[in-house]
């Protein structure tokens, strides 16, 4: 056994306590000597020890012969990473991990999207010079879980795992070890072990570069902890290179469809071209050659597909604004709608790159196919990088062409090789419009609207004021009926253009002077002048049948009057070519009510070609809410009033109830002749609504109404004050009811008093059940016949049993006195058991909600975003008629009770009832 060498002193001294100690002392120096071969050991050996490969558990266990564990450094490294910082990424498998439909309490169906994302933490140099040490975390996430409501077991932002490990530039390999966690089905922690391993993992990258990889359980198959391998594919970003349109632009976008220079806008050096194509929606539709089917010949993927793509949509990977160069995926889908979770699908995808070309104003592409195999992404690799695209900003707009971006796709091989097909049209899906401005609208039917459309007649509504063309105003949702006013469909429409400008409400497009329509004409005011306007509407009829009409016409902002022809297609799902014709026989009438009105904004659909023509349709009308943004600012000035009179109305609860129990305890004779059903009454309606109300304290922001975000902090720091206040309404009422439910059950001897209480309860009880099924009834009879009713959403919003149950209970509460009423009666005693004060400042409070109910029902357009912050709908019954009924019986109430307690419970009784025996008051003996 090797001893380190000691010190002569400390040697003397150890061989005199050897030679001449007893055992005890023997056993004392044994522990000394350990003691000190420890301290010596530590000393010597320690920096040894720190300056070995520090261990990471479990790697050369499974990544011993990928990697090789290396000594790295202890100052990170900067300048050389596997990934950018945020690689992005798609993966296979994983439902054994990420799908638990039993944790989920509501299921929005979605497309599954699978992505990953690898945030790398740390890279540190070693002492072999092209192995790098890594630690990351790799975050799994499904476009589920942006629609899963989870419970707090649940992953919301995705499954992440932290793992650690080394990476070789020259094999392009790195493997790491780490772990995640989970819980399963049934509510336990699960602790998911993993081994990640990537392949093609270098320092630089070009178009055909991918990384691909398998992240497995460590643990045991049948392990609570293992999980099925998972399959990874990213597109390198890293020091990338522009192979393919680093070349001569004019060789890389020869072949294509020549297109004027003239006719596309331009990209000024002050026009960012990366929020042209950043945006999430970026969707194009496809327009194939007259014939085309799902053959070679038209496919750019080839009949291996199965099915002709109908919509392509970009994802940006990178963009550099200096030199106007992108990279791209471009996808396409068997859909004529998609969403940005639908799911990534390789052999239908393109990865690509661009640059822009200042001699055609366009964007040049090069796409190259994603060859993989249909179960897992280890074998994926690219290659012909024969496709090309060009993307160009069109410089005039008409009624066949509403796209802000458009181009085609085409192949750069001779007709006869593989993977040839022909030249495929796109333009941008559902008039988006990019961030270049100049373009400008050229009218082509508005000649024949102003024939079609009946001369300028005086209105009622001419003289006051109506949406100004320019304004957000004109953009409005539409319920579709046919002509027996059945709802069939629902829809959008939405202004494109003004005058010759672009509509500037698209918050896309910076348009140069939209006023310019209105051009002075003999002296007459800009107003009064009739605009040409162009609309694209959009709708669905019975939820299938899809139709999209694009109109020209014009708008008189005196009477609000906007008469158009609208033209379609045959086949608005799918366009064959630009050369269709458009069936231009519809004429649209729009009546747009003046802005200081709560009307809805009316219009027809009708057809006005022969009956016998195939596409002939009957005449249609629609209805719209009128929310225009004169109502919005209305809306924000009604809602502050609101918090106030909120604030006001809790306030006054807590002084009338507080009130009250300061009243009952200075006079503790009139604890029995207070019902207990009244305050259990109050007592529950104050605290049904805070708990209901509870949880909107923790609501994030993004889940709140418009105006509620628009409002700031205010609205939000207001609505917790009003709460608090409650709470403290809430819990003066629950100490009333304490003080009242204590005395009464304090004496065995009130017998009496119980059985007038029982009474009470045996004649209420019945009429409170019984309006409760007449609310469930009336429920159920509106929802069954809610179709055929005048009120444009009434179908798509219709109202819940609970809040019906919930207006029901309002209406319970705004009769409080109702139990006290009975109670009195059976009494027949002049007892001022109830403090003027409290009951008469408590049905003032009850009812004021319905007097400003008529108030915000005459000066305000109705709600439509759920912002009432006082006299919810939905918490009472609120109408003309209830409004009035309820005041005049809440007030009726409030003089019995006063007329009672002045000159008996049955004051208002025939005689022959008053003289029924009375109730004797028993003395009240004080604490005194």
């Amino acid at each position: 056994m090797f001893r380190p060498a000691l010190p002569s002193s400390l040697s003397k001294k150890y061989r005199m306590m050897t030679s001449n100690s007893s055992p005890s002392t023997w056993c004392y120096v044994s522990w000394l000597h350990v003691a000190m071969f420890l301290v010596l050991s530590t000393t010597f050996y320690t920096p040894r020890v720190s300056c070995s490969k520090i261990d990471i558990p479990n790697y050369n266990k499974h990544c011993a012969s990928v990697v090789p564990e290396s000594t790295p450094n202890d100052v990170p490294e900067i300048t050389t990473i596997p990934f950018a910082a945020k690689q992005g990424g798609y993966f296979l498998g994983g439902e054994d991990i990420l799908n638990h439909p039993n944790s989920s309490r509501y299921h929005y169906p979605t497309s599954n999207r699978r992505e990953l994302f690898i945030h790398t933490h740390s890279v540190y140099s070693t002492d072999v010079d092209d192995v790098f040490k890594v630690e990351a975390s790799l975050i799994l996430r499904t476009s589920d879980m942006e629609f899963y409501v989870y419970d707090d077991r649940s992953p919301r932002g995705g499954l992440s795992f932290e793992v650690k490990g080394f990476w070789s530039i020259s094999t392009g390999k790195l493997c790491m070890v780490g772990s995640g966690s989970t819980y399963s089905e049934e509510g336990k922690h699960v602790v998911l072990a993993a081994l990640l391993k990537l392949d093609e993992v270098r320092k630089s990258s070009t178009i055909s570069s991918l990384v691909r990889g398998i992240l497995e359980s460590s643990s045991t198959a049948g392990d609570s902890g293992y999980f099925n391998p998972i399959s990874l594919l990213m597109i390198p970003q890293n020091n990338y290179e522009f192979t393919e349109v680093g070349k001569a632009l004019d060789h890389v976008c020869s072949g294509g469809i020549g297109v004027p220079k003239n006719l596309s806008l331009s990209l000024k050096l002050s026009t960012r071209i990366c929020n042209a194509f950043s945006r999430w929606h970026t969707f194009f539709k496809l327009e194939y050659s007259s014939g085309c089917k799902s053959t070679s010949s038209c496919n750019p993927f080839g009949e291996g597909v199965g099915y002709l793509p109908q919509i392509m949509s970009l994802k940006l990977i990178q963009c550099l604004e200096d030199k106007r160069r992108l990279r791209f995926l471009i996808e396409f889908h068997n859909s004529s709608y998609v969403d940005y979770y639908h799911p990534f699908t390789p052999n239908t995808t393109l990865v690509a790159e661009g640059s822009w070309d200042v001699n055609k104003n366009q964007l040049c592409v090069v796409g190259c196919r994603i060859l993989n195999s249909a179960n897992s992404f280890n074998k994926s690799h690219i290659e012909d990088c024969s496709v090309r695209l060009s993307f160009r900003f069109p410089a005039v707009w008409s009624i066949r062409n509403t796209s802000g971006m458009m181009g085609h796709i085409w192949s750069n091989k001779r007709e006869n090789d593989p993977g040839y097909f022909n030249t495929i049209m796109f333009r941008s899906h559902e008039n988006f419009v990019a961030g270049i401005p100049g373009s400008k609208y050229q009218y082509t039917v508005v000649d024949k609207a102003r024939k079609s459309c009946p001369e300028k007649q005086p209105g009622k509504n001419e003289g006051k004021r109506h949406p100004d063309a320019n304004s957000n105003d004109m953009e409005f949702d539409m319920v579709v009926r046919d002509s027996k006013r059945r709802r069939i469909g629902w829809g959008y429409s939405q202004p494109i253009a003004v005058g010759d400008q672009i509509s500037r409400r698209n918050d896309f497009v910076i348009s140069s002077s939209s006023r310019a329509a209105y051009s002075p004409v003999d002296g007459k005011t800009n107003h009064s002048i009739p605009l040409n306007i162009s609309y694209g509407m959009s709708f669905q009829l019975n939820g299938s049948t899809s139709v999209q009409v694009f109109s020209e016409g014009i708008y008189d902002a005196e009477t609000g009057k906007l008469c158009m022809v609208g033209c379609r297609y045959p086949d608005s799902n799918s366009r064959i070519s630009d050369n269709d014709s458009m069936d231009c026989t519809i004429l649209i009438n729009v009546q747009f009510p003046p802005v200081d009105s709560n009307d809805y904004i009316q219009g027809t659909i009708e057809n006005t070609g022969e009956k016998s023509d195939p596409l002939f349709s009957e005449p249609l009308s629609f209805s719209a809410v009128s929310f225009y943004g004169q109502h919005s600012r209305e809306s924000i000035w009604r809602m502050d009033l609101e918090i106030i009179m909120s604030l006001i109305s809790n306030t006054l609860v807590c002084v009338f109830v507080g009130y009250q129990v300061l009243y009952v305890k200075k006079h503790p004779a009139v604890f029995p002749f207070i019902s207990l059903l009244m305050l259990l009454v109050l007592t529950l309606g104050r605290m049904i609504p805070l708990m209901l109300n509870f949880e909107a304290l923790f609501v994030p922001k993004e889940s709140r109404t418009t105006f509620l975000r628009r409002s700031g902090g205010w609205v939000e720091a207001n609505e917790v004050i009003v709460r608090v206040i409650t709470m403290v309404a809430f819990l003066l009422q629950f100490r009333l009811l304490q003080l009242v439910w204590s005395a009464r059950f304090a004496d065995g001897k009130q017998k009496a008093f119980l059985a007038a209480e029982k009474r009470t309860l045996y004649l209420s009880l019945p009429l409170y059940i019984s309006g409760g099924l007449i609310a469930v009834y009336v429920n159920w009879r509106n929802n069954k016949v809610g179709d055929g009713m005048e009120y444009a959403y009434s179908s798509a919003y219709q109202r819940s049993l609970w809040v019906d149950l919930r207006s029901y209970g309002g209406l319970v509460l705004d009769g409080f006195l109702f139990p006290q009423i009975l109670l009195n009666i059976f009494h027949n005693s002049t007892e001022n058991a109830l403090s003027c004060f409290f009951y008469i400042g408590t049905t003032f409070v009850r009812l004021l909600p319905h007097a400003y109910d008529l108030y915000r029902a005459y000066y305000y357009v109705e709600d439509f975003d759920g912002s009432y912050m006082y006299a919810d709908p939905g918490g009472d019954y609120y109408s003309t008629a209830w409004d009035v009924i309820i005041p005049l019986v809440g007030l009726l109430f409030a003089a019995i009770v006063y007329l009672q307690q002045r000159f008996g419970g049955r004051c208002f009784m025939p005689k022959r009832f008053k003289e029924l025996e009375g109730y004797e008051k028993v003395p009240v003996a004080s604490d005194a």
